[in-house]
């Protein structure tokens, strides 16, 4: 193993701008976790079959922005030795497969601690790598079914809404193996050691919902749809359709807020029941439903505009790009002509740079980390 100390600067931008990632090519948050570390300064080196490359005459997948493409075929020896040989220059590596593929191909991370031992081996899997189901198939919905996230997310008497897949795949996936990673990258500092890190969705999603466990411990949660703070129950956490069909979104919990979201609104405060009075939540939602009808969104979002009362309107992705905070931030940006999100978070020093797109033709192996 070449340590960073050792390596001719990367010419990179970024805190992670010395850090070299190879990234086993899978789906969802595998890809989604190296884009991360790329997008952060690592030199990710995404290893896919041949002949996988996106179409030249359609737009590529923006998950797989900014780093190089090796192809390999790793049952044959060759391209096996030629991707043992970058492992050895590595920092980090991504799988996202069943347990005992890796293992099988020879490339698990017993097999590359012989290459490397300083590597950080980063397992993504929604079951964990133990465990009755481990060997099992399954999506977002079906890791985060049985955490009791998905049975939380919802209204009163209808069914579960699947949170499309940002609780499982990214929440509870790219982002703890990501952490993961980050972490054990820091305790390498220190023991010069490396560390395998076994990322399971169930495991993410639970502690994504731990406050939801200690509203439950305390009794401030009920296991039912759509009668808790956070889950439409109160009427001052709540999304409201306008006149013109379009949505509001209010979040006006504290008393401050939920005052000048009265005031904006309209209505008498001495009219209405007390905010907290959960026998009167029915009732003062439905005074909410006919107000907002009153008006379109954009109406509402003027008045609402650069109060406190935590009263947004709801918009969806063309609409996002041009809202003026967003804007002024670049929080969204095209790249390859395709509208996406800018790098997060942001840094004061080690500053990151917008990404380049996803890449359309291989690079050489024989090029890649030649200090």
């Amino acid at each position: 193993m070449t340590s960073t100390t050792d390596r001719a600067p990367s010419g990179r931008s970024g805190p992670l701008a010395d850090i070299r990632v190879i990234e086993f090519a899978g789906i969802g948050p595998g890809p989604h976790a190296a884009m991360l570390l790329a997008d952060l300064g690592a030199d990710v080196i995404r290893v896919q079959r041949p002949g996988d490359l996106p179409d030249p005459n359609r737009n590529a997948d923006a998950l797989l922005r900014g780093r190089r493409v090796v192809e390999a075929n790793l049952k044959n020896p060759s391209d096996r030795e030629t991707i043992l040989n970058l492992v050895a220059k590595a920092d980090v590596i991504l799988e996202g497969f069943r347990p005992g593929v890796m293992e099988r191909l020879g490339f698990g991370p017993d097999d590359l601690a012989q290459v490397n031992e300083g590597l950080v081996y980063g397992r993504m899997t929604g079951w964990g790598q133990e465990g009755p189901r481990a060997n099992l198939a399954g999506h977002d919905m079906n890791y985060i079914s049985l955490t009791g996230m998905l049975h939380a997310i919802g209204r009163t008497d209808e069914k579960p809404t699947p949170p499309l897949n940002l609780v499982g795949d990214f929440g509870g996936g790219s982002m703890f193996l990501v952490m993961g990673v980050l972490a054990a990258l820091v305790e390498r500092s220190v023991s010069g050691k490396g560390d395998v890190i076994d990322a399971a969705m169930v495991d993410g999603a639970s502690v994504l919902g731990q406050m939801m466990w200690a509203f439950r411990g305390t009794g401030l949660w009920q296991d039912r749809r759509g009668v808790n703070l956070l889950d439409t129950g109160a009427p001052y956490y709540e999304v409201y359709e306008t006149s013109d069909g379009k949505w509001m979104s209010v979040g006006a919990i504290e008393p401050q807020f939920y005052a000048e979201l009265i005031e904006g609104l309209g209505v008498d405060p001495e009219s209405l029941p007390h905010q907290n009075d959960f026998s009167k939540w029915p009732e003062l939602k439905q005074i909410f439903i006919d107000t907002f009808k009153t008006k379109t969104r954009d109406e509402w979002a003027a008045i609402f505009d650069g109060t406190n009362a935590c009263t947004s309107p709801i918009l969806d992705f063309t609409e996002a790009p041009d809202d003026p905070h967003l804007a002024a931030r670049g929080t969204l940006v095209d790249i390859d002509g395709v509208k996406q999100a800018q790098v997060a978070p942001r840094f004061s020093r080690s500053a990151t740079e917008t990404p380049a797109g996803p890449a359309r033709t291989a690079t050489d192996p024989a090029t890649v980390w030649q200090d």
